[in-house]
């Protein structure tokens, strides 16, 4: 969060530090986890937390590198995803088991943290929170999007009932199954999962579905809208949000593989206009088509601190895109329907598929790192 250190995670058990100023490397943790680590996610300026395909997630203390602080067990497959409530100091993950968890670290010790699982769904991508933690949105490679509203990581969605809000272009809530009935996500096809059970909760109360109000945890269920996909379906590989919590942001790939979209949608605040309407919270207002490179592999993109651009993935670079050709913020420039993002400057330094791209919260620089594992620095020239 200071700037002070960039980390990597690599598919070969480590974890790289750097220093982004001076691009100077400062350590590797060349066994942080016994499989590919996959995200990481600081707490504050000196705690940070990794998960890897071990199914483990590890914590770090920057002054103190030579070994964990502790390491987290509770998920069964890959782990994909970490969020973190800064006002509860509550750990959220999330995997490929479908499970997600949370870890209390207020009561971390040696051993761990006490941790519940909150909620199941199969085949679960991505997990994030909204800046406020108001919200906790859930991606599949089945191209559902869940929104759980009024948040409270508190209450444990295992036991007793939410509400279902009704949902736009999604399946009925007689397609909810058991949680007997679900598995992991197949590994081997991860953009290629369609399946009706989406939902798979033992304690869902169909009677306590709701039309409009937000109670909370209430779930609302959407198919959110793709350029051309809408007969082919989608997978929603890379899901990010806006740092002012104005609007969501998608990567989807096509169940056939052959198109790519970054897709913008706006959080649309309130009930449905008529009662026996669907409630939708999301609307599509900007999307770009994305270079076809790199069939199979995720490609996460981001906003910049303040929202005004979005760094993409492109081929062997990266792209900057803006809602505008004058990077202007996303609510001076709300289109009546959706509209192409425009392309400011790309980027090409690498000789392979660009697999991630991140600012800094706050300098001007971006990162970006590509499958044979060259990580690049940008900077603007004044």
């Amino acid at each position: 969060p200071c700037r002070s250190v960039l980390t990597v995670a690599c598919e070969q058990t480590e974890v790289l530090l750097f220093d982004p100023i001076s691009s100077k490397h400062i350590k590797t943790l060349s066994e942080a986890h016994e499989d590919c680590v996959n995200n990481i996610r600081f707490l504050d300026n000196r705690l940070f937390a990794t998960c890897s395909d071990d199914t483990t997630i590890a914590l770090w203390d920057l002054r103190k590198l030579n070994t964990k602080v502790c390491t987290l067990h509770g998920h069964t497959s890959w782990v994909k995803n970490i969020e973190y409530d800064t006002n509860t100091r509550l750990l959220v993950t999330s995997g490929f088991d479908g499970n997600v968890i949370i870890w209390d670290t207020n009561r971390c010790t040696e051993d761990g943290c006490p941790h519940k699982k909150f909620f199941h769904t199969r085949f679960l991508m991505r997990m994030r929170l909204t800046p406020d933690c108001s919200r906790m949105l859930i991606s599949t490679s089945s191209g559902y999007l869940l929104i759980f509203h009024d948040l409270d990581l508190n209450k444990s969605l295992e036991v007793g009932s939410y509400p279902i809000l009704r949902a736009r272009r999604t399946t009925s809530t007689s397609d909810i199954t058991s949680s007997g009935s679900s598995g992991p996500r197949a590994v081997g096809s991860p953009c290629h999962q369609n399946d009706s059970g989406l939902l798979s909760e033992k304690h869902v109360s169909r009677s306590s579905q709701r039309e409009g109000g937000s109670p909370r945890n209430s779930l609302e269920v959407l198919t959110p809208e793709v350029p051309g996909e809408r007969d082919r379906g989608n997978c929603i590989t890379s899901l990010q949000l806006h740092p002012k919590g104005w609007a969501t942001l998608l990567r989807c790939s096509s169940n056939t593989d052959d198109q790519e979209w970054t897709c913008v949608y706006e959080f649309q605040e309130g009930a449905p206009v008529r009662p026996v309407s669907p409630r939708c919270s999301l609307r599509l207002t900007h999307c770009i088509e994305e270079a076809n490179v790199g069939r199979g592999y995720i490609k996460e993109l981001c906003f910049s601190p303040d929202g005004r651009m979005i760094s993409s993935p492109h081929g062997f670079g990266i792209r900057l895109l803006g809602f505008d050709a004058h990077c202007s913020e996303l609510v001076d420039c709300l289109p009546k329907e959706a509209s192409p993002l425009k392309e400011i400057r790309s980027l090409y330094s690498h000789n392979d598929v660009v697999l991630t791209t991140k600012f800094s919260p706050t300098h001007c620089q971006i990162a970006s790192g590509c499958l044979s594992g060259r990580v690049s620095l940008y900077q603007p020239k004044f």
